[in-house]
């Protein structure tokens, strides 16, 4: 049986779910979240990194589970986090439920994505390797595109953010039922045989995926935590509603990250360490629109675009990068990477909420930029694979 069109669906959902309202619903609907529960931008700030902690402490235990398991558990196990995560905000009281929710949330971001590197080479020719993972990635955009869309309905009043995260708990649980149903089990015929011997991770070829992952996640996390409530407070965007800017910059967001989907051809096209720079140049821009131009329709969808697609490229990257760094070791390897991601993801926001009092907003965010900018300016190879350009 041909797996590829299976592991795709379940995938692209269980991304969706998990890098979607999961991974970006607290920056989305912070302005709301602020409201409600009288959150400072110390305390949001704090709240995002412990839910990309979360995210970041799943990392293991997605390895162990696959080893002993098969991907199909942790991916099962994700999305039922996620969904019981949202219900627990839609329900909050006060900060401290809502920072349960946040972290069972987030914690399907650690579980539902790395499995699908070892599901695409357990059950998944090489060559339809890329395709499948490319729209597995793209399921983010999907996600963002759905957040957005029940964000702009609270803001226009249509219905309370509760019930958009209630709803966000209902598609959880459908994606769980996709997976258990798509996803192969062990017993089912493999094409290429489980992973073999845990790779070594620390390895000199491998720290530039490793601080490449760490820059992005770092940046990252801090625009969608924090650049919808920028233009918020900055007045929103002239002809809408406050509130609704923050739709706009996560409808912008994921509508311009589909194209992360031509990631595969772009890379056979430029080779990988120039599509990577392209991809820092990018974000670094992204953040800079959004430090002077927060106002601006042009500004605001153009960076939010850059941003999505290059979160998109940058996802699609990291996997078909470790999945070649480490044969035979899909799921390690790319979870080394995500554990760099993740780790930026942690201290990006965190420090973000420290530095916006001191520098302001704006300079929170030109500060945000230097990572990224500097490794697309780096002078020296980005990547380091053998055969590779």
């Amino acid at each position: 049986m041909t797996w590829g069109k299976h592991i795709a669906i379940a995938g692209f959902g269980a991304t969706a779910i998990a890098f979607g309202p999961a991974r970006m619903g607290f920056g989305l609907f912070l302005p709301e979240l602020r409201q409600a529960f009288s959150l400072s931008t110390s305390l949001a700030g704090a709240i995002a990194s412990a839910g990309l902690l979360a995210f970041l402490l799943a990392l293991p235990l997605t390895a162990w589970m696959v080893r002993r398991a098969n991907p199909k558990l942790p991916v099962i196990a994700g999305t039922l986090s996620a969904s019981i995560g949202f219900l627990a905000v839609a329900t909050a009281t006060g900060p401290l439920q809502l920072l349960a929710g946040i972290l069972f949330a987030s914690t399907s971001a650690g579980l539902c994505w790395a499995p699908f590197n070892g599901a695409a080479e357990r059950f998944i020719s090489q060559k339809s390797q890329a395709s499948v993972l490319a729209v597995i990635a793209s399921g983010t955009s999907v996600g963002i595109l759905f957040a957005a869309v029940l964000a702009l309905c609270v803001t226009y009043e249509i219905f309370s953010w509760r019930y958009a995260w209630g709803a966000f708990s209902m598609a959880a649980l459908l994606i769980a039922l996709a997976a258990f149903f798509e996803m192969p089990s062990p017993s089912q015929q493999q094409t290429t045989g489980p992973e073999g011997r845990f790779p070594r991770l620390a390895r000199y070829n491998a720290a530039p995926l490793y601080l490449a992952a760490l820059a992005f996640g770092a940046t990252n996390a801090v625009y969608f935590s924090f650049a919808a409530d920028r233009v918020v407070a900055a007045g929103g965007l002239p002809g809408l509603r406050e509130g609704a800017a923050a739709a706009v910059v996560f409808l912008s967001y994921g509508a311009f990250g589909i194209l992360g989907t031509l990631t595969g051809r772009a890379e056979a096209a430029t080779g990988m360490g120039w599509l990577l720079r392209m991809v820092f140049a990018a974000a670094a821009l992204s953040l800079l629109l959004i430090a002077f131009a927060p106002q601006s329709w042009s500004s605001v969808i153009l960076s939010a675009g850059l941003q999505g697609a290059a979160l998109m490229a940058a996802s699609s990257i990291f996997s078909l990068w470790s999945l070649r760094l480490f044969p035979g070791n899909g799921t390690t390897g790319f979870l080394a990477a995500l554990v760099g991601l993740a780790a930026g993801s942690v201290l990006g926001p965190a420090i973000a909420g420290l530095l916006e009092q001191p520098v302001g907003p704006q300079g929170m965010f030109l500060i945000a930029s230097v990572p990224v900018l500097l490794l697309a300016l780096w002078p020296g190879k980005l990547v380091s694979i053998k055969g590779l350009p």
